[in-house]
């Protein structure tokens, strides 16, 4: 019903920077968070950003002042500037997006909650 479509990853040499998209397309009603989350190999997921319809931001530590989150509300689309980056930042960047889709039954639309990832995008950091 809704789907993610990630594009941006690759590979860079530590202090590098990388730009992560995000675009959401389906019967979307409405969206209030979109974010990234992370794995690296033999970890478990973490949140790196996600960000509010509102615009209201939430970064964890480890990336406070290196990445940016933003979103266009518009296109449905959020982005992540991954600045400085280090070879601990290696992993696979997914990204997350919760909101209001709409299923119709043939005679009215009827509203559902949902939450979908993205396919991930793999992000290398090389020393």
């Amino acid at each position: 019903q809704v789907h993610l479509v990630e594009s941006g990853g690759g590979l860079v040499q530590a202090g590098g920077s990388l730009r992560l998209s995000c675009a959401a397309s389906g019967n979307i009603f409405s969206i209030n968070v979109m974010g990234w989350y992370r794995q690296a190999p033999g970890t478990q997921r973490e949140l790196v950003a996600d960000v509010t319809f509102g615009g209201t931001t939430n970064y964890a530590d480890s990336v406070k002042g290196r990445f940016t989150i933003s979103r266009d509300n518009a296109k449905n689309t959020v982005y992540l500037q991954l600045n400085s980056l280090k070879p601990v930042d290696t992993a696979v960047y997914y990204c997350y997006v919760e909101g209001t889709y709409t299923t119709y039954g043939g005679y009215y639309y009827t509203p559902q909650d949902f939450n979908s990832w993205g396919q991930g995008t793999q992000v290398t950091v090389s020393s």
